[in-house]
């Protein structure tokens, strides 16, 4: 997806794992090719997919750019909205040393979102001091991310959610009428959704960063906020908070709402962190059918802010949450605040998720093999809790078949069965016990007619003890322990000769064995050699026969040689011969 969104992916990073699939609250993963992208329309931005992306492929879009050419303008003062949160997340600085460093970057002012924050919770609490008591269920405004689940997930009660802007957007409203409208004003803090904020209030925030953005700024700069010596203007603008300071971990905004609580008043106050923890307390509720007022404080993160997605964590979380609360100090009574116009409508934007018609559901869970209730694993290796759930993402274009591992695994099973009935060898595949795990029929048939019915009974034999069918079953332990390969180019079985190959498919758990039956193979080249010598023999008595008969007709021509030569060595006269003379006719 495009890079505006403050979630993406990158591509050629995604493994195909479908980690953030399974642990996105809200499904809101789109897979393609094999790779995941965020859906903007049913995300939440929660975080979790960049937090258990495992080779972060999942990342967060980085404003530092942004943020240095607001800074650069030098005829705008820029201030920055600190999130109460940073005492966890820069642990070893002081408040002094934290504002020399922000002041360094180019920032006219630090001030703590935390006023803001005691801007919301004093005129929540003074609009539950006036309510009526006839019972009503009122949500918390304070987590963005929270109120985007609501409105989309559960639009139902996005009118419970109390008409008052975040604490960001109350803060922001705060130092425009302070310092005026001209400023820009720029947020640092643990979350993603407060980027959605800046990005839909672009009068009031002009900017969202994340912890990790800032620590960027830091070090690009030369800046180390431990090493810095304060100076007398670093302080916060326009004073310090108090008790708003306890926003970022669970029950912090109740307290700080119920401090200011009149003792008359009756109002339940309960807390529900976390997206999926959200989605079980309040799915169903019928808030008309309360008779009593209830507040409920969401949060997205579970525990609270302390655990955002751009948090780091180097110590345990109750350290973490102590950290801000001996942060917050406590006014002996509650304060009376001028509280500017924080008023924001939150209205339900339902996510475009709908459910499939039965038979288009039926038609995509027969497309993964799955043609009974029983085939429905549910495993959630896909990602999603049930087949069905599968089957409607694959409906809507957000999943691919290939995520469903037992799906994958019978069609890597049929190749491999259509494999090994193809192949014209005898194959078997068994474990460390020596239990076959596969095998074929070629396998059998070489092992006598009891396997080979044994094999009709059970295709593939699987469970049944390979040392009671193959008698050199030692080889196989021993390519199981030695993790090697075990050759035998001619192994006497019975009246069989065999060519085996045995190999190791996983160390010490699994081999395979490759047997060729050499048995007519072995004869036919005995045929083939005892012919060539039967030929060789007959060549040879030839030869013999030949040789006989030149030799007697050597032996004739030498003396008919040598008596002529005996002729002529005596000088006898050689007499032509004369022709016949002819008779005179009378």
């Amino acid at each position: 997806m495009a890079h505006s969104y403050p979630v993406y992916t990158i591509e050629a990073e995604c493994q195909d794992c479908y980690k953030c699939v399974r642990h996105c609250p809200v499904k809101a993963i789109q897979v393609k090719d094999g790779h995941a992208a965020v859906v903007a329309e049913l995300c939440v931005a929660c975080g979790r997919c960049v937090e258990v992306c495992p080779v972060k492929a999942k990342q967060v879009r980085n404003d530092t750019g942004r943020l240095r050419i607001i800074l650069s303008e030098n005829d705008v003062p820029v201030y920055v909205s600190l999130a109460p949160s940073w005492v966890n997340e820069f642990s070893g600085i002081s408040a002094g040393q934290m504002i020399r460093a922000l002041k360094l970057l180019g920032f006219a002012g630090v001030s703590e979102t935390a006023l803001g924050a005691q801007i919301v919770s004093a005129d929540v609490a003074r609009e539950l001091n006036g309510g009526a008591t006839n019972g009503r269920l009122r949500l918390s405004s304070a987590c963005p991310t929270a109120v985007d689940f609501v409105c989309k997930y559960l639009p139902e009660l996005a009118f419970e959610i109390t008409q008052v802007g975040s604490p960001v957007m109350a803060h922001c409203r705060m130092l425009r009428k302070m310092y005026g409208d001209n400023i820009k004003i720029v947020f640092a803090g643990p979350c993603i959704g407060k980027k959605n904020e800046a990005d839909r209030n672009p009068l009031l925030l002009n900017l969202a960063i994340t912890f990790p953005e800032l620590r960027q700024m830091f070090r690009e700069a030369g800046i180390v906020p431990e090493h810095l010596a304060v100076e007398g203007d670093d302080r916060f603008v326009p004073e310090a908070a108090e008790e708003g300071a306890k926003y970022p971990v669970e029950g912090g905004m109740n307290d700080t709402i119920e401090f200011q609580i009149t003792p008359d008043r009756r109002v339940n106050f309960v807390t529900f962190t976390g997206i999926n923890n959200i989605r079980k307390a309040l799915d169903g509720i019928e808030p008309e059918k309360l008779d009593e007022d209830i507040f409920v404080e969401l949060l997205a993160c579970p525990g609270g802010c302390v655990h955002g997605p751009c948090t780091s964590h180097d110590t345990p979380g109750l350290l973490e949450r102590m950290r801000v609360i001996h942060n917050t100090r406590w006014p002996d009574k509650p304060r009376h605040r001028d509280i500017p116009d924080i008023n924001m409508d939150f209205t339900p934007n339902a996510s475009t998720a709908t459910n499939a018609p039965a038979g288009e559901i039926l038609a995509a869970l027969r497309s993964i093999g799955k043609f009974s209730p029983e085939d429905e694993l549910n495993c959630d290796g896909c990602g999603y809790d049930t087949c069905r759930n599968f089957a409607q993402a694959l409906i809507a274009g957000k999943a691919e078949p290939s995520m469903c591992v037992s799906y994958l695994r019978k069609q890597a099973q049929k190749k491999a069965n259509a494999l090994l009935r193809s192949i014209p060898s005898s194959v078997v595949i068994a474990d460390r016990n020596l239990q076959i795990i596969e095998c074929n029929r070629n396998f059998a048939n070489l092992f006598g007619a009891d396997t080979a019915e044994a094999f009709d009974a059970c295709p593939g034999l699987a469970g049944a003890d390979l040392r009671r069918i193959v008698p050199f079953y030692p080889l196989f332990e021993s390519a199981i322990q030695s993790g090697g390969e075990i050759k035998r180019d001619s192994l006497k079985f019975g009246k069989r000769l065999l060519r085996l190959n045995i190999f190791t498919i996983d160390p010490g758990e699994v081999v395979g064995g490759v047997f060729i039956d050499m048995t007519q193979t072995e004869m036919h080249r005995e045929q083939i050699a005892a012919r060539a010598r039967q030929v060789i023999d007959r060549n040879l008595a030839t030869v013999q026969e030949i040789a006989c008969k030149l030799g007697e007709q050597m032996a004739d021509t030498e003396l008919l040689l040598r008596s002529i030569a005996e002729d002529y060595a005596d000088g006898k006269d050689f007499i032509e011969p004369q022709p016949p003379q002819e008779e005179d006719e009378e």
